[in-house]
């Protein structure tokens, strides 16, 4: 399936909300990346992407990145060097899961918006919005085809 198709205008939107509303807690970026296929484990093509996309060029390296293979149903949540030197080891676990049990029910985009924003709320404790917070680094979804020339 094409990575742009899997979710309809609506549900792009719906999840590209709940970013911003995300950030609007915490000075941490978040995007969510969609690939068709993941040939191999879904934290090392995260990995990957986030160079990619140059998310670990923001100032306090909090980037966040969420991580769909949508053929294969791999999915990844990596945050940059800054988060993890602050959160606990186990601290996207919790999200992850959550994910995961929405996507068991088809429930793509519920999750992806619930989890987006319990994210941004845990972020918020140890990255909280400050008032000169800029944003580092765009809202929109990426897709796979996008970061093959960036």
């Amino acid at each position: 399936m094409n990575p742009r198709k899997f979710f309809t205008l609506e549900q792009q939107n719906a999840i590209e909300q709940a970013i911003e509303d995300a950030e609007k807690l915490t000075s941490g970026e978040i995007r969510l990346h969609i690939d068709k296929e993941c040939k191999g484990d879904p934290i090392d093509c995260a990995i990957e992407i986030f160079k990619k996309l140059e998310m670990d060029k923001t100032e306090l390296r909090n980037g966040v990145l969420f991580y769909l293979s949508i053929d294969d149903r791999k999915f990844a949540i990596i945050g940059d060097k800054g988060i993890n030197e602050k959160v606990p080891k186990d601290f996207w676990d919790n999200i992850h899961k959550t994910s995961i049990t929405y996507f068991q029910q088809q429930k793509f985009t519920e999750g992806l918006t619930f989890s987006i924003f319990k994210a941004g709320r845990q972020l918020a404790k140890y990255f909280p919005i400050q008032s000169n917070d800029t944003n580092e680094l765009t809202n929109k979804i990426s897709f796979e085809k996008e970061t093959e020339n960036e």
